[in-house]
């Protein structure tokens, strides 16, 4: 079959790798219908040392099961499943506990198995990781559908781990598809005023879309003051930091207000968090981190399904599996917001 490698920094490729079969009793097959490039994906793209032996790439996808190994029950050939990013057992106690990215037996596509981006794929645990999706193949609602994979838990995430609800006000740091995500998430539960800090018109128009009530385009100091002029000089009570870059996460600490919450869920590329005396003496808390997907998707696929959130609109751009690598350019480049791929 054919499937997406990443032999270092801007070499992807598509090529034959051998077919994907049941090696535990545990798992599924998986025949993929959609996938897509995370931003996630774009750290490798863009610094991965050189390898003459590709990596697997990919971890949204949704597909139609195959086949099932002898201890997997509730899950039969035919059925569409849409997978989370992380493979998890769903019966251990983290997993009992709702955090599945800590799962005992779990794992993370293309790191540990096969890579979403790819024409099949072996399921690990199938039982506790795939769901169940009520549509056909052919269902307009399969690119929200595979949002459930891994962005829109994200950004839901995000708004959950800093108490978003409709007394609180939210600053999204971000016009990427994970910030639009946390827009999104943050309007679902509740929050009147969401101010979005953004500089590319065509996302933020769909962040305005999505909920949010101000855009500040500015950066730095420029775009600090603006948000403290949009609420009266004290900031907002949560700030969701969806990029993971060192000048997000100072801003996200300088706009926040006294006693307030920022919750990071951009993968952090800085060493060190700067958490200095004066965050401290505002009794500012940081939480956030990777997002538990499958404890999610039943929570929010009701919504999804009755067309109330249509998170699958952050794909701009639709390629073949064999135009993958033109996909990542793509989105590097910042020319696509986020990819659809379908095989």
């Amino acid at each position: 079959m054919r499937a997406t490698l990443i032999y270092g920094a801007g070499d992807v490729r598509v090529e034959d790798v051998p077919d994907p079969t049941l090696q535990e009793p545990t798992d599924a097959l998986v025949r993929v219908l959609h996938a897509c490039v995370c931003g996630s994906d774009l750290w490798p793209y863009r610094s991965m040392a050189a390898s003459d032996q590709g990596s697997r790439m990919g971890h949204e996808f949704l597909g139609v099961v195959e086949d099932v190994g002898s201890e997997v029950s509730g899950l039969n050939a035919g059925d569409l499943v849409v997978a989370p990013f992380m493979w998890a057992d769903n019966t251990c106690d983290f997993c009992t506990e709702g955090l599945q990215t800590s799962c005992r037996h779990g794992g993370l596509w293309g790191r540990d198995s096969d890579g979403g981006q790819g024409e099949a794929v072996r399921v690990p645990q199938a039982q506790g990781t795939l769901v169940k999706l009520p549509v056909g193949e052919d269902s307009a609602l399969l690119p929200s559908l595979l949002t459930l994979s891994d962005v829109f838990p994200t950004g839901h995430h995000c708004a959950v781990k800093a108490g978003v609800n409709p007394r609180t006000t939210v600053t999204v740091i971000g016009d990427g598809a994970v910030g639009l995500s946390a827009v999104l998430a943050a309007r679902r539960l509740g929050a009147e005023r969401i101010i979005l800090m953004g500089r590319h018109k065509d996302r933020t128009d769909l962040g305005r879309e999505f909920g949010a009530t101000d855009v500040v385009a500015e950066r730095g100091e420029e775009g600090v003051e603006k948000v403290h002029e949009l609420t009266g000089g004290d900031g907002t009570h949560t700030v969701l930091e969806c990029v993971g870059l060192r000048p997000a996460i100072e801003t996200a600490f300088a706009v926040v207000r006294d006693g307030g919450v920022v919750s990071r869920v951009g993968a952090p590329q800085y060493p060190e968090v700067p958490m200095d005396f004066d965050v401290f003496m505002r009794n500012v808390t940081l939480t956030g981190g990777v997002a538990p997907a499958r404890a999610y998707i039943e929570e929010l696929l009701p919504d999804v399904l009755d067309g109330t959130l249509q998170p699958g609109r952050v794909f701009d751009r639709t390629v073949s599996l064999e135009e993958v690598p033109e996909g990542y350019r793509a989105m590097a480049d910042r020319e696509a917001l986020k990819v659809l791929v379908r095989p």
